[in-house]
């Protein structure tokens, strides 16, 4: 049943009858009539990516398995920016679980790009980026895995910001790949995104992965960059980078360097095992996640004779194709005889990349500065029947994953009317200097 106030769409519909047209919201909630509730957010409307619980609307995950779902407890960022002062606009597309990097993957229908209603927005927080930059709410809760909050901030030319691992709780978001997973923030700009980050970091006793860490609070914008050490990694302006968008990241490292920062180019050699490393783990702990939704505790459930049979048809026809083809990758990572070669490889080299990051910061660099995404946003349909260039959308993304580091993406301008992102990367726990840094490169790319 569908709760009072709320707007349920019916799975598998066209952009067309979706209520903004792009197909961002999957739920919506009608106004409040009571007044907003006092703090640093009063009355302000923010749209939630729907794998973070709430109590009033339904939270499906994008997934035919989930449909109409109410969960009965609320996540613990969707609480905190409520009793900042915050209003839910509404529940927000995405790829189903979270596996995707275009919001194609979702079972109620692709989210178009705002900016070209042709192109994907992103993923697969792309209803999130879609709603703040078409100006439904000025920010939004997404999360990141391996980039899905940074990419469609870039493909929809708003801010993304991932912190570190540990920064805000888990607590209430629908695991994926659980060592990964991290609520992260979109906005129209940098002080609207770093101010919902604010609101919805802190530990939380809740979440096992919360880390007590000084809190995270909004600098003084812009700041000055004078002295600022900036690494520019070689790894990240390779052969595989869209020209054009090489162009604008190095117009905004000259930017840098002409507000007093301090660039240099680094090397970070374990990129290249980033992705290899990723889409074994990601899946692996999927595989185990997803386990939970077999038909007979909540969701969808098919009815059959007998309980193997119920739980096989509910997930055959519950999940989707991507969902289904990285539950098979992972379990077969995880058998027996392959553990070692696969999951046990990958977790080694995450350690290498773990340490060549920690090695560069601890060589006295501040922040990094890459490109969020290889080029613009591709067109709809243009990578579905393609994987593993869908997979490649991620290059630059999912290594600051792996790390647990704060990385955000900032707009850098655009290329044949196409948004695009810049990507910053700082070491643990340094939020406050990379919002400084992407304030920065706000101002003087606006400027421009």
């Amino acid at each position: 049943m569908t709760p009072p106030g709320v707007e349920h769409l019916e799975v598998v519909r066209s952009q067309e009858d979706s209520p903004d047209g792009l197909n961002a919201f999957l739920a919506m909630a009608e106004p409040e009539a009571s007044a907003p509730t006092p703090g640093p957010l009063e009355g302000e409307w923010v749209a939630v990516k729907d794998n973070l619980a709430t109590l009033e609307l339904p939270t499906t995950c994008g997934s035919r398995l989930l449909d109409g779902y109410v969960s009965p407890f609320e996540a613990t960022a969707v609480r905190r920016l409520r009793e900042a002062g915050g209003r839910v606009l509404g529940k927000t597309n995405m790829d189903e679980f979270g596996m995707g990097s275009s919001t194609e993957n979702s079972a109620f229908g692709s989210t178009l790009n705002p900016v070209d209603r042709e192109r994907v927005p992103g993923g697969s927080s792309g209803g999130s980026a879609a709603a703040v930059a078409a100006g439904y709410a000025p920010m939004a809760l997404g999360s990141d895995t391996g980039g899905s909050v940074r990419q469609p901030a870039a493909f929809c030319g708003i801010v993304g910001i991932k912190p570190t691992y540990g920064r805000v709780s888990r607590y209430g978001l629908v695991a994926y790949a659980s060592s990964l997973d991290q609520v992260g923030t979109l906005g129209r700009t940098v002080r609207d995104a770093a101010r919902l980050l604010e609101v919805v970091a802190g530990h939380d006793p809740r979440d096992a992965t919360s880390i007590e860490a000084p809190p995270f609070i909004l600098p003084e914008l812009p700041a000055s960059l004078e002295g600022l050490r900036v690494g520019l990694p070689a790894e990240y302006w390779g052969p595989g980078l869209d020209g054009r968008v090489r162009e604008r990241l190095e117009a905004i490292r000259d930017l840098l360097a002409d507000a007093g920062a301090v660039v240099a180019p680094i090397s970070l050699p374990t990129t290249e095992l980033a992705i290899p490393s990723y889409y074994v783990l990601a899946p692996a702990e999927a595989s185990s996640n997803l386990s939970r939704y077999d038909g007979v505790r909540y969701g969808r459930r098919v009815e059959a004779e007998e309980i193997g049979a119920m739980v096989r048809r509910t997930r055959s026809e519950g999940f989707g194709l991507e969902v289904k083809r990285r539950i098979m990758a992972g379990t077969f990572a995880l058998s027996a005889g392959y553990y070692d070669a696969y999951y046990g490889a990958a977790q080694r080299a995450r350690a290498r990349i773990v340490e060549d990051f920690g090695r560069v910061f601890d060589s006295g660099v501040d922040v990094l500065l890459t490109p969020t995404t290889p080029g613009p946003a591709f067109r709809l349909g243009e990578k579905v029947e393609d994987p593993l260039s869908m997979y490649l959308e991620d290059v630059f993304t999912v290594p600051a994953s792996l790390a647990g580091l704060p990385a955000m993406s900032v707009p850098a301008g655009r290329v044949d009317g196409l948004p695009i992102g810049a990507q910053l990367i700082a070491p643990w726990w340094q939020e406050a200097r990379m919002v400084s840094v992407a304030s920065r490169i706000e101002q003087e790319v606006g400027d421009a």
